[in-house]
């Protein structure tokens, strides 16, 4: 049986494709933060098929570290990886000195990914390659520019959209280069693929930070949850996407070209090298082993 993991779980899009991929086989891993409020979701992916709940803090890295070293514990092997929680249109920042929609739709996601990545290594050693699913948002192409100083205050603006842009072009870029140095590493095919989406706009619990009275007027023309995840679905396991990685898709399932800056690779390299200094990681990613 192969497993996937799949942060934010608990409710909207998230809770959507664990069930979805519960249903088609997968053992499912919901990542997420609180045990009470996943607690209903947990029973409906396991109405499905077999689930496990996993805590994860976004927000706080040794959070982040305590999770990915209790899952590399109890999992010999991850298949896929949604990279789906995320927050938007939220102000402050992260106990870590990062602003908030950053440090949770980005740099908690990277660390995460990136100490998991041998169990997605050890999956694809196995069989078919092993995927990880960013869940970006079209809102990266409205980001003109990225200042790294910004990333290490509170939220600037204030409705926080902005850095939620800015946040959901980092899973873009963190997407490609992660892409990249797979393949430079270990050449083709893949053994471990990534690709970022665009899920459509959602009305989902994400937006539960905008005040009751102006939510309604803002989510009523948004698609459904269910709409919303299928195209992290398909990302996760469609089989003629065995070998695509380091590609940009709509939330019509189709490849798309993102944003100038989106495509900018010297950006995408110092915002890895960034990050994994941020996160006390090595700018290379170790020698996947051949064998355990």
């Amino acid at each position: 049986m192969k497993t996937a993991l799949v942060t934010g779980a608990n409710t909207g899009i998230g809770l959507v494709t664990a069930r979805e991929l519960a249903r088609s086989g997968y053992r499912v891993l919901l990542a997420c933060r609180s045990p009470e409020r996943a607690a209903p979701a947990l029973a409906e992916v396991k109405r499905a098929g077999t689930a496990e709940l996993v805590l994860l803090d976004l927000g706080h890295l040794d959070a982040v570290r305590a999770t990915a070293e209790e899952v590399l514990g109890r999992e010999r092997a991850i298949h896929v990886i949604v990279n789906n929680a995320g927050l938007a249109g939220t102000r402050g920042q992260t106990p870590d000195g990062f602003e908030l929609a950053f440090g949770v739709n980005h740099l908690g996601p990277y660390l995460l990914t990136r100490l998991l990545l041998p169990t997605l290594e050890r999956a694809a050693r196995e069989g078919t390659p092993a995927r990880i699913v960013h869940v970006a948002s079209r809102a990266h192409v409205r980001v003109q520019s990225f200042d790294f100083g910004a990333l290490r205050q509170r939220t600037r603006s204030r409705t926080g959209f902005g850095e939620y842009g800015v946040s959901k072009l980092a899973n873009v870029l963190f997407a490609r280069e992660l892409a990249a140095r797979l393949e430079a590493r270990d050449g083709l095919p893949p053994r471990v693929t990534s690709n970022a989406l665009h899920p459509g706009v959602i009305a989902s619990d994400i937006w539960r930070s905008i005040p009751w009275p102006i939510r309604p007027l803002v989510t009523r023309r948004m698609k459904t949850v269910e709409e919303g995840a299928a195209t992290s679905l398909k990302l996760a396991r469609d089989p003629s996407l065995d070998a695509v990685t380091g590609t940009y898709f709509g939330d019509d399932g189709v490849a798309r070209e993102p944003s100038r800056l989106a495509r900018d690779a010297a950006l995408a390299r110092e915002l890895w090298e960034q990050s994994a200094a941020w996160c006390g990681l090595p700018d290379a990613i170790p020698a996947s082993a051949s064998a355990d």
